[in-house]
């Protein structure tokens, strides 16, 4: 998938970034990469909608699984080509500006990545309070723990690549060691041994591919391969990006493809459809009926270890957009802001932990589900505009130096545009909440979008879409 003009030397690397790059000397290593990528897609809410979707949709959804595995391999191009072409931190925000002006640059990495983190990371923390509450009910106030976590991996972010890490490849070891266990005893039935389903059996006949109604599923099964290009911000902290950076995306997704393909191909073994898909937390009764009495706590390794890992990544990459954005002056300059000692952006670190505890604080995981289904459209937004960024820099900027180049261009940015457009139009899992989903992903954009052009016009003084080509 990638053309990689091969180079070791991180001095290679031009602008602010390579200066970075230099003096950091690249901490992260490939497997650290990996672990990265992994780490944000494997979440709860992910395992949850893998479960659902097979349940749904059987062969069928295995199907979307490929489709959308595909679309997430566009995108790994185009922001491979977009991050080594500007190694900044800033990442979306310093391509776009580039591309098509400031304006659209922060709302999509405010729309696209703050607001999502915003709204995500909460669920993720209620449903690691519920699973904690069923392994040790009344042992622990709630919230006590997604709080700790929280509290943990913004000190251990303080501290920098090293322990940032260090904790990131036993997190992601963890995920995909658990993963892997559930899928393959699952299979063989090697713990407990399969049971005869009473209920509706998860179907897996060649209908739904054949006829190419599978299609209506792939924005289900696209959770299960977003989010690989967090390692993006990163860029400075990493070894040999030019060659590794491709490569980590790529391979990652490749990783997911098969983990999520082994973890749900027991479930039809164990539980029918309606228990799948009336349950709240379906990963759990699948881990109970695999593993019987030691399921609750390989659910709550699961649970723990998906909550820890994401929290880790979006901790390490949000604020580092953040920091890019404020260097070209798209943010408020504190969040450039930066640790004398370990060179990390301790502001925008503590910006979002507190944009994560507030929504927990205030609402419930009810009112928050809806809202991130919304925010997510926002999400797709932006795998929209990087691509739209890679078509317009390679017109606007056909000198510039391009250590990656996209395969096959222009088809992969052509492919995820329009899947990502189709996608944001199929994201809500039920026809009565589309509208709704709508509303509210209009309403971010808007709030957004009204910030965004008057900090463009007014603080930065330049036109809402004017390239920067310095």
């Amino acid at each position: 998938m990638s053309e990689v003009n091969v180079s070791n030397t991180p001095t290679e690397l031009t602008g602010r970034g390579a200066h970075r790059m230099t003096a950091s000397g690249g901490k992260l290593g490939f497997l650290t990469m990996m672990a990265i990528c992994i780490g944000l897609v494997i979440v709860q809410g992910s395992m949850i909608t893998a479960t659902q979707g097979i349940a749904m949709g059987g062969t069928g959804f295995i199907a979307a699984m490929f489709a959308a595995f595909l679309l997430a391999q566009c995108n790994a191009v185009s922001f491979s080509e977009l991050s080594l072409m500007f190694p900044e931190e800033g990442t979306l925000a310093t391509y776009t500006q580039k591309a098509i002006g400031h304006f659209p640059a922060i709302v999509a990495v405010f729309a696209g990545y703050v607001v999502v983190a915003m709204l995500a990371i909460p669920v993720e923390m209620f449903l690691v309070d519920a699973v904690i509450g069923e392994l040790l009910p009344g042992v622990f106030p709630h919230y006590v723990i997604p709080f700790a976590i929280l509290a943990f991996f913004a000190f251990t972010n303080f501290l920098g690549a090293d322990v940032f890490a260090g904790a990131q490849n036993i997190l992601a070891f963890i995920l995909v060691l658990a993963l892997v266990l559930i899928g393959l005893c699952g299979t063989t039935g090697a713990v407990e041994p399969h049971v005869q389903v009473t209920g509706p059996a998860i179907d897996w006949s060649f209908g739904s591919v054949v006829d190419g109604s599978f299609i209506s599923m792939v924005a289900m099964a696209l959770w299960l391969m977003v989010g690989v290009e967090f390692i993006c911000p990163m860029i400075n902290e990493v070894r040999d990006p030019q060659k590794n950076i491709p490569r980590a995306m790529s391979l990652s997704l490749c990783a997911m493809l098969v983990i999520f393909l082994l973890f749900v191909s027991g479930v039809g073994f164990y539980l029918d459809t309606e228990t799948v898909l009336a349950s709240p937390i379906p990963y759990l009764d699948y881990a109970n009926a695999v593993f019987g009495q030691g399921g609750l706590i390989v659910a709550a390794v699961m649970a723990v270890a998906a909550t820890c890992s994401t929290v880790n990544t979006v901790l390490a990459g949000v604020p580092r957009m953040l920091q890019g954005m404020a260097e070209n002056g798209q943010a408020f300059p504190q969040m450039g802001i930066t640790s004398k000692r370990f060179g990390t952006p301790w502001v925008g670190i503590l910006f979002m932990v507190a944009i994560i505890a507030i929504p927990v604080l205030l609402l419930g995981i009810d009112d928050l589900i809806t809202l991130v289904i919304a925010a997510s459209t926002s999400w797709l937004l932006a795998y929209i505009v990087a691509h739209i960024d890679v078509l317009v820099l390679r017109r606007s900027m056909p000198g510039k130096e391009r250590p990656y180049r996209t395969p096959f261009y222009p088809l992969p940015q052509i492919i995820g545009i329009v899947g990502m457009a189709y996608v944001a139009l199929n994201n809500s899992p039920s026809p009565e909440m589309t509208m709704l989903v709508y509303k509210i992903t209009g309403g971010i954009l808007l709030l957004v979008g009204v910030i965004a052009a008057l900090w463009v016009k007014f603080y930065m003084k330049r036109g809402l879409f004017e390239p920067d080509h310095s």
